[in-house]
């Protein structure tokens, strides 16, 4: 049997497209980089110069799967699974002596809440700095495409303070992208009393480091003039990771037929652009 260089070629360039394809997968949030290459014909003779032609698709970003208005409003457009972690909660109360230095301070309570389809807002979380764990998903669900997705913030010392929304015009919650820049009078990364859990996530310019379909919060929720120096949108910080939904082997798939049929939807999938699974 022979083999011929285009063929060898063929495949080399095949094996060039897997490596660009895995290598970028690893900067890249799920799902990854997927590509195609064909050539014609697919037969060749040694001395024939085949037509190769490929397509590469990358992930989206989190923009191209949800609208955010500022200063905070989420709205998707398109139906997606979202899961929120709380990755820093940095309200502490301090007491001073006569001459203004500490004598004493200690965490207090912070509150997260969110509101979905403009409904009432509703706790995800209330604890202190030092209860706060990165890797535990506080909220998951599943937003509609055109539901507005808000979140709030207070904190608790000898009652509650002010609930800080992210539709207020004040700045108090914002919300980010990854290569955005925290809007603070004083650039974060240059604040001598910056917390550790927002120094991992700032680059050394201090623009926001996170993942393409990731959204921080961060809340000021103890000062509101924007010139104070204490205003640092560091008092409570969410994580919010945006996904859509994946096929895996269910629901619509290309050749139009359902074969494992999960849940309701149907064995024959008259229209792939409609999720069938509920």
């Amino acid at each position: 049997m022979k083999t011929s260089h285009a063929v060898a070629a063929i495949r080399a360039v095949a094996l060039t497209l897997c490596a660009i394809c895995a290598g970028t997968a690893r900067a890249q949030d799920p799902p990854v980089p997927v590509g195609s290459l064909s050539a014609t014909p697919a037969y060749v003779q040694i001395g024939e110069r085949p037509i190769l032609s490929w397509d590469i698709t990358y992930p989206a970003v989190v923009k191209d799967i949800v609208e955010i208005t500022p200063p905070g409003t989420c709205t998707p457009k398109v139906k997606v699974t979202m899961d929120v972690r709380v990755i820093g909660a940095s309200v502490k109360v301090v007491w001073t002596n006569l001459w203004g230095q500490v004598t004493r301070w200690e965490w207090v309570p912070a509150e997260a809440q969110v509101s979905i389809n403009n409904s009432n807002y509703s706790r995800i979380f209330c604890d202190t700095q030092d209860k706060v764990n990165p890797s535990t998903v506080v909220y998951s669900g599943t937003v509609q495409p055109g539901n507005a997705i808000n979140f709030a913030g207070r904190y608790y010392f000898d009652g509650w303070s002010t609930l800080f929304k992210s539709t207020n015009p004040n700045g108090n919650v914002v919300a980010l992208v990854n290569g955005d820049i925290p809007p603070t009078t004083t650039p974060l990364y240059q604040q001598p009393t910056i917390d550790d859990f927002i120094r991992q996530y700032l680059d050394g310019e201090g623009r926001v480091k996170i993942g393409p379909k990731d959204v921080i919060y961060l809340m000021e929720l103890t000062h509101t003039n924007k010139r104070d120096s204490g205003f640092d949108l560091q008092d409570l910080a969410l994580l919010v990771t945006f996904r859509t939904k994946s096929n895996n082997g269910h629901g619509n798939n290309v050749d139009g037929v359902d074969s494992s049929n999960p849940g309701n939807a149907p064995k024959v999938d008259g229209d792939p652009t409609v999720d069938d699974e509920r």
